[in-house]
C-alpha cells in the first residue's frame, strides 16, 4: 500500500485498488474541448437566464430575463440543478433538490498524490487535478440560494490532512458546487408531460460527469428522430 502511495497515515493497514478506474484531471478543458467541436460543427453559444417555455403550434418560445426570446421547433432541457423550474413552467412538478458539495483545490507540491484516494468511511475524495491536489465531497441540501457554508470544505481539509500527514493546506482555492438529484436517484429522461417535443436531460446526481456521454447519445436520437437505445419509461419526469 505505501509503495502504491506513499504518506498514508499509519493508521491503514489495507486498501483497495482499482485497476480500471477513469478520471479527468482537467474538467474545465474537457468542457472546453466539447464547446470547440460544438462550433465546429456548426452550432452557437449563448448565455442567458432562461424563464418559462411557451408551447406555442408552430414550435416552442424561450423566454429569457431581460425580455428577449428565443424560437425552437424542439428543446432539451439539461440545466442542472435549475432543470425544474423550467419543467414546471410545462406543468411537470419534479421533486429535484441539489446535493449541494465542497472542494479545496491545492496548488502543485502540495502532496506527492499518485493516484485518486476515495476515503469512503469519509465522505471524500482526494484528486489529482491538473497539478495540483483537490479535496472535495460532502452531501449539504441547501438548495440554491442559501450561501456557502465553506466550514464544510475545511472540516474535509482538516481530516484529509490527518489521513494524509504530509499534506500542505495553504494556498487553496474553495468551490461550492450543486448535484441535481432525485428521490429515487435516478436521472429525469424523456419527453415533458404536455409536449414531445421538448426533451427532459437532467438529474444526475452524484453522476454527471459519468453519465453524460450516455445520456448525450439518447438526446441525439431523439433529435434526429431514431428509436431510443433504452427504454426510457422508468426515468420519464411523470414517475413522480
Amino acid at each position: 500500500m505505501a509503495q502504491s502511495q506513499p504518506g498514508l497515515s499509519t493508521q491503514f493497514v489495507a486498501s483497495t485498488l482499482v485497476p480500471g478506474w477513469q478520471r479527468i484531471d482537467n474538467p474545465a478543458l474537457l468542457c472546453h474541448q466539447v464547446a470547440a467541436a460544438f462550433l465546429k460543427a456548426g452550432g452557437r453559444l449563448a448565455r442567458a437566464h432562461a424563464r418559462p417555455l411557451v408551447p406555442e403550434s408552430t414550435g416552442l418560445t424561450v423566454a429569457l430575463q431581460g425580455g428577449q426570446t428565443l424560437q425552437a421547433r424542439r428543446v432539451v432541457v439539461a440545466a442542472g440543478a435549475w432543470s425544474h423550474h423550467l419543467a414546471q413552467t410545462l406543468g411537470d412538478r419534479v421533486p429535484l433538490e441539489t446535493e449541494r458539495g465542497y472542494n479545496t483545490t491545492l496548488p502543485p507540491g502540495a502532496f506527492d498524490l499518485r493516484r485518486q484516494l476515495t476515503f469512503s468511511g469519509h465522505g471524500f475524495v482526494v484528486s489529482p487535478i491538473v497539478g495540483g491536489v483537490r479535496v472535495g465531497g460532502a452531501v449539504e441540501l441547501g438548495g440554491l440560494r442559501a450561501p456557502p457554508n465553506f466550514a464544510r470544505a475545511q472540516t474535509l481539509l482538516d481530516k484529509a490532512q490527518r489521513l494524509l500527514p504530509g499534506l500542505k493546506t495553504e494556498g487553496g482555492t474553495r468551490w461550492m458546487g450543486f448535484r441535481p438529484s432525485l428521490p429515487d436517484s435516478l436521472p429525469v429522461l424523456g419527453a415533458a408531460t404536455g409536449d414531445d417535443r421538448v426533451l427532459y436531460a437532467f438529474g444526475h446526481g452524484h453522476l454527471g460527469l459519468t453519465q453524460s456521454a450516455a445520456t448525450a447519445e439518447l438526446v441525439a436520437d431523439w433529435a434526429d428522430g431514431r428509436r431510443s437505445a433504452i427504454n426510457l419509461q422508468p426515468f420519464r419526469a411523470q414517475r413522480f
